[in-house]
């Protein structure tokens, strides 16, 4: 390309964009440049000055390479490529006496820090420190913050890096937190002492180079290398962030995210982040009948046979919940529609029509939200639905995009048109000339709220109407991990969820704790919290969480993934492939897999497009027919943010969350 520029980064010669900085014209060359405040996806602070390098012929003294960009730099005197050196004697005293600075005021605390052993600082220090102090002052101390319940402060390790700062105003949206005073008094605080009031907080923890913030929850738990670190999917909204399961012993310790651009890039909402307590509390470890109207413990072989006996001859009708891995929905399928019954995935009522994946997923990746310069979000606040998903739309906005909004207003962290809170709204919109618009990039977003009203499909027939009127894409916004991998796999019944309980005298519900079941129907309940669900049962089959087996989930724009097994389910509790595995057999009607994996060949075979993992199929458009939705306003879905699911609702963690932001809603802000 043209308009590259040659430069030479310690005798190796690279040819980069002339916006981008030293720092990463080195670490496209493959030189790694020592940073604490410089973050990729943050504003540019230039605040540690850990990453001084030398610039040959230019001033005589190090230059911060995250503050200045390649287009800067002067060419030789006969137009040779600038030359710079990240490790030549001039750095690395320069390093040294920046290390020097860092660790004046820092305790020596490692011992007792929960950061010891994957600790910037430490590393750092011991890769371009040097091993001893000038200085014989008193070290300085500082008041910690309460942030609340979830990210403990110890202030008096902060090196004033503003990673922080940063991440909660540019990418969680608020302005809670900032530096104060000057020189020695410097301290990053909090306004007037609140608490974050933000659900992604939590990622804070990971950006601070130090341990001036730390988990509170995981404190004083366990050190980094004590824990086994298994790679996963997350389930507790439909955006499948990666993130990573530690273990320790058979419990997870911690839950941490893992970089995935077209995803999640590089952070995870709070409940993500630490809802794992919950999946200690409340676990169904054995097999239970209900006898005299009271729960019993049983054996598998004692509880098996009794679900196949009350199965067989019946009217069966087969629930998936919102955190069932695809295997499940397909056997589940296999097994209930071999006894002439019907599976149903939209438990919420979501008028979601089956076959159309370009109307049950749409059109658009998540990376599609980058680009556009026009986002319209329809029956959603994506902020409490998914707040990554949130953060990627305030990413463009602050990139200039343009953000409209129908439905309940809320705050979003960043502005938008407000256009109404009804489907009228809706069609006034669809009659709105689009001039503009139809020549750049929109993504319109329609959330499950729009979608789980009778009138549903009409609502959505209006939505694809305006994306063709818009020329841009379609993305529905799931909050249910299961929904769009039960769906693909043709967990539906015709009709949807009433006409299939018409006349049901047994439900298998597989860990559906978010519908209610009314009296009549004999019920089996398979899942692994003793939620909901299993209070209205008559059989409970004991199954394991989702870090517990392996299993496939695809996220809400349909890219399928793979989470695996970090631990083994407590008790008697087994996979759910392999209950309903088991279950088939007891009822003569043996399903043709042994295994996950040839359980899966089945999968792939029947849907190819599922074993194209991490990968976003194209969904040929297939529009609805225009119907009238009516005029009733559009309602949000997600009442409560950190108690949506069962694994949630066991959580401590997520209770005291649940309060705070009660509580926070609730008391008047005075301006007196």
């Amino acid at each position: 390309m043209a308009n590259l520029r040659k430069l030479i980064i310690d005798d190796i010669e690279v040819e980069v964009d002339p916006a981008l900085t030293l720092i990463q014209a080195a670490e496209i060359a493959g030189i790694e440049v020592p940073r604490f405040c410089y973050h990729e996806r943050l504003s540019v602070a230039g605040n540690c000055r850990m990453c001084l390098v030398e610039v040959v012929g230019g001033p005589p003294k190090p230059t911060a390479s995250c503050a200045m960009q390649v287009k800067d730099l002067r060419p030789g005197p006969n137009g040779e490529p600038a030359v710079v050196k990240t490790n030549s004697p001039m750095v690395k005293r320069a390093r040294e006496g920046v290390m020097e600075f860092l660790l004046l005021n820092h305790p020596l605390d490692c011992p007792i820090c929960d950061q010891g052993g994957e600790c910037d600082l430490q590393d750092q220090a011991m890769a371009y420190g040097v091993d001893f102090s000038r200085s014989r002052e008193v070290k300085r101390a500082s008041t910690d913050m309460n942030l609340g319940p979830l990210v403990s402060t110890a202030m008096t390790r902060c090196i004033s890096c503003t990673r922080c700062v940063r991440f909660t105003s540019e990418v969680a949206g608020i302005t809670q937190m900032g530096q104060t005073g000057r020189g020695e008094d410097a301290e990053i605080t909090t306004y007037l002492g609140f608490t974050l009031d933000s659900n992604l907080q939590g990622n804070i923890i990971d950006l601070c180079p130090v341990g001036a913030l730390t988990s509170k929850p995981y404190a004083f738990t366990a050190r980094s290398w004590e824990l086994t670190k298994v790679e996963s999917i997350d389930v507790m909204d439909g955006l499948g962030a990666n993130i990573r399961v530690d273990v320790k012993g058979r419990e997870v310790m911690r839950i941490l995210p893992r970089n995935n651009d077209g995803v999640n890039e590089e952070w995870i909402s709070d409940k993500s982040r630490f809802i794992w307590d919950g999946l200690r509390r409340q676990r169904l470890d054995t097999p239970y009948l209900r006898e005299g109207g009271k729960l019993r413990k049983a054996t598998w072989g004692e509880a098996l046979a009794a679900a196949a006996k009350a199965m067989k001859g019946k009217k069966v009708l087969g629930l998936v919940g919102d955190l069932a891995p695809t295997e499940a929905a397909f056997a589940l399928k296999n097994l209930v529609e071999g006894l002439g019954g019907a599976v149903e995935c939209r438990v919420d009522g979501a008028r979601l029509p089956a076959g159309n994946r370009s109307a049950y997923v749409g059109t658009a990746r998540i990376e599609d939200i980058d680009s556009a310069r026009y986002i319209m979000l329809i029956g959603t606040n994506p902020r409490d639905e998914s707040p990554v998903l949130n953060a990627r739309i305030r990413k463009a906005w602050a990139s200039g995009a343009n953000v409209a909004l129908i439905g309940e207003a809320v705050d979003l962290t960043y502005d938008y048109v407000h256009m109404g809170t009804d489907r009228k709204a809706l069609l006034d919109l669809v009659e709105h000339a689009f001039t503009e618009i139809k020549e750049v990039p929109s993504v319109v977003i329609v959330g499950q709220g729009a979608l789980n009203e009778a009138d549903g499909e009409a609502v959505l027939s209006q939505v694809m109407k305006v994306v063709e009127r818009t020329n841009g894409k379609l993305l529905v916004l799931h909050t249910a991990a299961a929904r769009v991998g039960a769906m693909d796999v043709g967990a539906t019944a015709e009709g949807g969820l009433v006409e299939a309980t018409e006349g049901v005298q047994v439900i298998y519900n597989l860990g559906a704790d978010e519908v209610e079941i009314a009296k009549g129907p004999f019920v089996i309940y398979q899942g692994s919290h003793g939620d909901r669900g299993a209070s209205r049962a008559d059989i409970i089959l004991p199954a394991a969480a989702y870090t517990e087996e392996d299993g496939l989930f695809v996220n809400t724009e349909g890219r399928p993934q793979l989470a695996y097994r970090a631990g083994f389910a407590p008790g008697l509790a087994r996979d759910n492939w392999a209950i309903l595995r088991a279950l088939s057999a007891e009822l003569g009607a043996k399903q043709p897999w042994d295994t996950l994996a040839a359980l899966r060949r089945a999968i792939f075979a029947a849907h190819p497009h599922l074993a194209k993992i991490d990968e976003v199929a194209d969904n040929a458009w297939t529009p609805l027919p225009l119907r009238d939705p009516g005029s009733a306003d559009f309602r949000l879905v997600v009442k409560d943010f950190y108690l949506t699911n069962p694994i949630a609702r066991a959580s401590s963690v997520m209770a005291e969350c649940s309060a705070l932001a009660a509580e926070r809603k609730a008391k008047p802000m005075a301006a007196e």
